[in-house]
């Protein structure tokens, strides 16, 4: 077997320090083109991926690894068709086993092996993003052009995002010093001192449904750059993207001659309760989670052995006061409560608007025209076929299609769903946003997360008690994001001192082509782990720091 190659981390140099400059300045900064182009990626790279994709279907997906329970195929495209692929069913105790005599030595290996390896494995996903594209609009329901974006150019900088802060953090704190201290009675006593950054153990990526790779990447990469093995746990509907990922980890490392087991898929059976299972062993020592308030809760209150990083439900926030850009406003509401049929974890949900109306630049509006006016962008939006496709996707699963369909017992109906045909797939389950009007005192409706295309303009005594109802439903249930229309300086101061205070990310009079719902990454922190709905930011330096500690020795010279 080949030894591995310190120059791997040579090879890809530029990219690592453009990295870390990038999360020094918070620039503008993209290391993988998000744009599906053939200039971009070659004549042959969209019908290769595709081609690649389908020869996955209907058949054992390609990958060994330890302890054999037979084969789990779990998945099925919220376009319709089954994906029929089958993957080896995990074995916890043989995982466990197996991760953790890989920990022995990868915990070992040089950081800069660990960031060669990270960044090479990045390299690979790119290079099949369009395959990764369909496995991702298959698992998800995204529509392709954002399975490409968010499942392949993104996650890839969100990986590498956390890549650059292990290795700025460990690189600039570990190593070795002299240490001399002036001594009265004889010479300075010299001691020779050397700090270790050690990866905490075995590490645990749960991912979800919606978003397998942008969700699991942070987390995957933080662990492997910080010396920590990991086992990752696919979303029983979503597989197919992390198996594919976790297939090019293990190629990398086997060429460079470490413990592939260092990267393990744990597929499940859905009656399996894998991750419940794991999350509680002694030796699993970090816990990534995105998904339910519910499992995410109960792994921060049972997990008590590990670093647990868990992204949940909230109640994302709009407060309506003022605008100059009318129109606008409307349409980037519409399209950040459309895009991807509601089902982000940063799709507003609450939309509070004062009862006396909003000043615009098209005259006065009171609450019921903008309401109506809201209602009507949305419609327009998504009447469009193309639209349909390329910016509602598909319904993941029954549960968001079982809460939009009964939607009409929540208050009173603003715009009804609708359940239009998909002209590419016929059998694709697809719904449009529904938006139904409250009052402030409806906040046994408003106060909890409804998953999917579901939103409320809530009608406020004023702009005061907006801003109160953000801090006071988000203290309780969290958000992910926060905004505020308003063409007051303060309101908009007060807009961002209630926003700290509630501990969420703010964006204030969005109308061009930036939505509440994106973030961008080395630039923007996603979650704040500062409210209930995260108890960590993707990705900021504590989501990085609790993946290692500092061991020191030292002696005298």
């Amino acid at each position: 077997m080949p030894t591995h190659h310190p120059d791997l981390l040579e090879r890809h140099r530029g990219t690592l320090d453009a990295a870390v400059a990038a999360i020094r300045g918070r620039h503008h900064h993209s290391a993988y083109p998000e744009s599906p182009s053939r200039s971009v990626y070659g004549e042959e790279a969209a019908p290769e991926g595709k081609a690649a994709f389908e020869a996955l279907l209907g058949r054992d997906f390609p990958l060994d690894g330890p302890g054999d329970r037979g084969r789990v195929a779990t998945e099925r495209s919220p376009y319709g068709p089954a994906l029929d692929v089958t993957y080896p069913r995990a074995d916890a105790e043989a995982l466990l086993a197996a991760s953790g005599r890989a920990l022995a030595s990868w915990r070992r290996v040089p950081l800069e092996v660990r960031a060669g390896v990270c960044l090479e494995v990045l390299d690979r996903l790119n290079r099949r993003s369009f395959e990764m594209a369909h496995a991702v609009q298959h698992t998800s329901g995204q529509s392709f052009v954002m399975a490409f974006q968010a499942g392949g150019p993104h996650a890839q900088d969100r990986g590498l995002e956390a890549v650059a802060y292990g290795y700025d953090m460990i690189g600039r704190y570990a190593g070795e010093s002299r240490w001399e201290k002036p001594h009265r009675r004889g010479g300075p006593i010299t001691m020779a001192k050397r700090y270790t950054a050690r990866g905490r153990g075995i590490g645990l990526v749960i991912g979800c449904n919606t978003f397998p790779t942008w969700n699991s990447y942070p987390a995957l990469f933080a662990d492997l750059v910080t010396g920590n093995t990991a086992i990752v746990k696919p979303h029983p509907g979503a597989v197919l993207p992390l198996a594919i990922t976790v297939a090019v980890a293990r190629e990398v490392l086997t060429e460079q001659g470490l413990d592939p087991d260092t990267v393990l898929l744990a597929a499940e059976a859905p009656e399996d309760r894998l991750a419940a299972d794991l999350a509680l062993r002694p030796e699993v020592r970090i816990v990534d989670f995105t998904g339910s308030t519910e499992f995410g809760d109960w792994l921060e209150d049972n997990a008590r052995q590990a670093f647990v990083s868990t992204e949940k439900a909230g109640t994302n926030t709009v407060v309506v006061d003022s605008t100059d850009a009318y129109r606008p406003m409307l349409g980037n509401l519409a399209h950040s409560l459309s895009l991807y049929s509601g089902q982000m974890c940063t799709t507003p949900q609450n939309i509070y608007v004062p009862a006396g109306g909003v000043d615009t630049d098209e005259g006065h509006k009171d609450a019921d025209e903008f309401a109506a006016d809201l209602a009507a962008a949305v419609a327009e939006l998504v009447a469009d076929p193309a639209r349909l496709v390329g910016v509602l996707g598909a319904v993941v699963n029954d549960g968001v299609r079982e809460r939009v369909d009964t939607v009409e017992g929540l208050g009173e109906l603003l715009l009804a769903p609708t359940s239009p045909a998909h002209p590419e797939f016929p059998d694709a389950v697809v719904r449009t946003p529904a938006l139904v009007r409250l009052g402030a005192e409806n906040r046994e409706v408003y106060g909890r997360e409804h998953f999917g295309p579901i939103s409320f303009v809530i009608t406020t005594a004023d702009t005061g008690e907006s801003l109160r109802l953000l801090g006071e439903t988000i203290a309780e249930q969290g958000a992910i994001t926060a905004a505020v229309y308003s063409t007051s300086e303060d309101v908009l101061e007060r807009a961002e001192e209630a926003a700290l205070d509630a501990g969420v990310n703010l964006s204030a009079n969005l109308t061009q082509g930036v939505f509440v719902n994106q973030s961008a990454a080395f630039s923007d922190y996603h979650g704040s782990g500062a409210n209930p709905a995260a108890t960590s930011a993707l990705t900021d330096p504590r989501f990085v720091a609790g993946r290692f500690d500092f061991v020191q020795s030292r002696r005298h010279v």
